[in-house]
C-alpha cells in the first residue's frame, strides 16, 4: 500500500495574511528530493508565479536540518538524506480573488496550487491533508469538497478541522477550502448534495431564493449530460459539490474545479429578503453559477488534449479554449432559460447583450477565437489600451460559434440533432471516465468529426471561417427561420468621438480609442485626459454626452487634453454613432 505524502495547514497568524504549512515526505528521493510549487492554475490562462508568496522554507530530516536549494523560480532541491523529510515553509496570502490564497481573523480561502509544494516523482502518492484551526478565532468551520480521511485516526467530520484525504496530488489542488463562519444552504439535485457558501458581510440575505434557483439551474444540467441516469459528474470524486462564494463591494468572477467552485460576487448583485423581481446583477451571478457548474462537465473532464495532464509548470497551450469556454458562455445563459429560472425574453436581452458586446470589439476582424485561445497567455490575460482593437474574446464570440454551431446543426438536420448531442458524445467519449482510469483528451483538429459523427452534419467550412477565420457569424440568417429578427440600433443618437472612457479621479481620460474611428483621425490617445471640447469643460461622461448632442455627424471640434502632463489640442471630425447594439425580436 503506497504511503501518503501528509500536509499540515494552519492559518497561524490571520492579521498578518499567513498560512504555515508543513510537509512530511516518509520515503524522499535518495539522491535529493524535488519540490515544485505550481506556476498557474487551471481555469486561469495566465503564469501567476505562486512560489513568490513562500516567505521562509526550511527542511529537516532525523532531527537535524536538511540544506534546501532553490534551483528556479518555482523550484527547490533537498539534499540527500533518510526519510521522512520535513518541509516547513509560511505563505503569505492576501490575494483576494478565486485564483490565490486569503486569509485574515474573519475567514480563510486557499487554493492548492498556492500553498501545496508538489513533491516531484511522487504526484501518483496519495495526500493526507491536516486542517488546523487558528489559534484564539472560536467557531471556524470548514468547506470543501475535498473527502474527509475516513479510516484515519484523526479524520475530520463534516465542516471540521482534522484529517482529509486527495487520491493523488492532481486531487489535492482541485479542492479549494473555505474556513470561516459563513451564510450556508443546502440542497439536493437529482440525489447529490451540493452546498452554497457566502463569505462577507450581507445582511437580509436571502438563501432560500438563490438555493432554490441554484437547485433548478443544477438539476437541469445534470439531466442535460445524463438524460437517463441522472448522475452528478462529481460523484467521482466527491460526495458534495460546494458553490464558495466570496462576497464585496464590487467584484465578479469564478473559477472551476472538479468538484466546487470558487466564485467572486458583488454584494449589490445578491438578493435579500422581501425584494421583489430579479434585476439584471442577479441574472449575472445566476449566470454565473451556471456557468462555472457547466464546467463541472465541460474542461474539468471533458478536455483538449493539451490539459490531459496538466503541465503546471509551463502555459498549456491549444487552439480549444473557444470550445470549452466559449461553449461553456453558450450554454450558462440557455441553462437559465431552460430551467426556468429565466424566461425566453429575458434569454433574448441576455443574447442581444452578448452579441452587442462582440461587435463593439473591432478587434475580431483582426484574430479569431482559436488565434485567441492559443493566445490567451500573453495577449488575452495581458491586455491594454489596444486590446479592444486588437483581440477577441473566446468566450464571447466562441459563444456565438456556438449559437451557430447550433442553429446551423439544427438547420441541416431538420430539427432532429443539436449542439445538445455533440456535447452528450463529448461527455461519453472524454468526461465520464476521465478519473475513472482513462484520463485523455480531445485532439486539437477533432471537433468537425466529432460533430459529424454526433448530428451527421457537415461543419467544416463553417469552423474554419468562423472559428479560424475572423468572419462575423451570421447570426441573423441563422436565427430568421427560429422567428427571432435580429436588427442594430444606436446606443445613443449622438455624434460620436468612437472612444473608451473612464473616470480617472475628478478627470475623464480616454482608455481606448477605436482604430479608425473619429478620435483616432483626429489623433487622441488611450490615456489622453479630456479638458474641454470647444473650450467648454468635459468632467464626466454625462457631461461628455451632453456637449456632443449640441453637435452634428461631419463637424468639426477642437478637443483640449493632457497627455502626461503636456496640454494638446487635436481638431476631431465627429462620426455617426455606430448601430452596433444589438435587438432581438422574437416574433408573436
Amino acid at each position: 500500500m503506497d504511503t501518503p505524502v501528509i500536509y499540515r495547514l494552519e492559518p497561524h497568524d490571520p492579521a498578518g495574511h499567513r498560512y504555515r504549512i508543513t510537509l512530511t515526505i516518509p520515503e524522499p528521493d535518495p539522491a535529493g528530493q524535488r519540490l515544485t510549487l505550481p506556476a498557474w492554475i487551471p481555469g486561469s490562462y495566465l503564469i501567476r508565479d505562486f512560489s513568490r508568496q513562500i516567505e521562509t522554507l526550511h527542511a529537516r530530516a532525523g532531527g537535524r536540518s536538511v540544506a534546501v536549494a532553490k534551483l528556479d523560480n518555482h523550484t527547490w532541491q533537498a539534499a540527500p538524506c533518510a526519510g521522512p523529510l520535513q518541509v516547513d515553509y509560511t505563505v503569505y496570502a492576501w490575494d483576494l480573488s478565486v485564483r490565490g490564497a486569503h486569509v485574515d481573523e474573519t475567514h480563510g480561502f486557499f487554493n492548492g496550487t498556492s500553498v501545496f509544494l508538489r513533491v516531484q516523482g511522487q504526484d501518483h502518492l496519495p495526500c493526507l491533508l491536516d486542517l488546523v484551526p487558528p489559534r484564539g478565532i472560536p467557531n471556524w468551520k470548514v468547506y470543501t469538497s475535498l473527502p474527509e480521511a475516513r479510516g484515519h485516526a484523526g479524520a475530520a467530520r463534516r465542516h471540521g478541522f482534522g484529517l482529509y484525504r486527495a487520491p493523488d496530488y492532481d486531487a489535492l489542488i482541485d479542492h479549494p477550502v473555505e474556513m470561516g463562519t459563513p451564510q450556508v444552504a443546502r440542497f439536493t439535485a437529482h440525489g447529490a448534495e451540493h452546498e452554497l457558501v457566502f463569505t462577507g458581510v450581507i445582511p437580509k440575505l436571502d438563501l432560500a431564493r438563490i438555493t432554490e434557483d441554484a437547485r433548478r439551474i443544477c438539476e437541469a444540467q445534470i439531466a442535460f449530460f445524463e438524460p437517463r441516469g441522472k448522475r452528478a459528474p462529481f460523484l467521482d470524486s466527491s460526495d458534495r459539490y460546494v458553490f464558495m462564494t466570496m462576497v464585496v463591494g464590487d467584484g465578479y468572477g469564478g473559477l472551476e474545479h472538479r468538484a466546487s467552485t470558487a466564485l467572486m460576487a458583488s454584494r449589490k448583485d445578491l438578493p435579500v429578503l422581501g425584494q421583489q423581481g430579479q434585476g439584471e446583477g442577479y441574472r449575472t451571478f445566476l449566470g454565473l453559477v451556471s456557468h462555472e457548474y457547466f464546467h463541472t462537465w465541460n474542461v474539468k473532464r471533458i478536455k483538449p488534449a493539451a490539459f490531459a495532464p496538466y503541465d503546471l509548470q509551463e502555459p498549456g497551450l491549444t487552439r480549444l479554449l473557444w470550445v470549452f469556454e466559449g461553449f461553456t458562455s453558450y450554454y450558462d445563459d440557455l441553462m437559465l432559460l431552460r430551467s426556468g429560472v429565466i424566461e425566453r425574453p429575458a434569454y433574448l436581452r441576455l443574447l442581444a447583450k452578448t452579441i452587442t458586446g462582440v461587435a463593439r470589439s473591432p478587434g475580431r476582424h483582426k484574430q479569431s477565437v482559436a488565434e485567441s485561445s492559443f493566445d490567451a497567455w500573453t495577449r488575452y490575460y495581458k491586455q491594454d489600451e489596444n486590446s479592444v482593437n486588437a483581440l477577441v474574446s473566446y468566450y464571447t464570440k466562441g459563444s456565438l460559434v456556438a449559437l451557430g454551431l447550433d442553429l446551423l446543426i439544427r438547420r441541416d438536420s431538420a430539427g432532429t440533432r443539436s449542439l445538445d448531442d455533440v456535447m452528450r458524445l463529448l461527455w461519453q467519449r472524454y468526461g465520464r471516465a476521465f478519473y475513472q482510469g482513462k484520463p485523455h483528451g480531445m485532439a486539437e483538429d477533432e471537433l468537425p468529426a466529432l460533430i459529424r459523427e454526433a448530428t451527421g452534419v457537415d461543419t467544416r467550412r463553417f469552423i474554419a471561417r468562423y472559428a479560424y477565420g475572423t468572419a462575423d457569424v451570421p447570426l441573423a440568417e441563422l436565427l430568421e427561420p427560429h422567428g427571432i429578427a435580429l436588427s442594430w440600433k444606436a446606443a445613443l443618437n449622438i455624434p460620436s468621438l468612437d472612444v473608451r472612457t473612464r473616470k480617472q479621479g475628478d478627470t475623464l481620460a480616454l482608455a481606448s480609442v477605436f482604430e479608425g474611428g473619429a478620435g483616432h483621425k483626429g489623433g487622441l490617445s488611450a490615456g489622453d485626459v479630456l479638458v474641454a471640447i470647444d473650450g467648454l469643460r468635459v468632467d464626466a461622461p454625462s457631461g461628455l454626452e451632453e456637449l456632443l448632442s449640441q453637435y452634428r455627424s461631419g463637424e468639426r471640434i477642437t478637443v483640449h487634453v493632457f497627455r502626461r502632463d503636456e496640454l494638446r489640442a487635436f481638431q476631431v471630425r465627429l462620426s455617426a454613432p455606430p448601430p452596433l447594439d444589438c435587438v432581438l425580436t422574437a416574433a408573436g
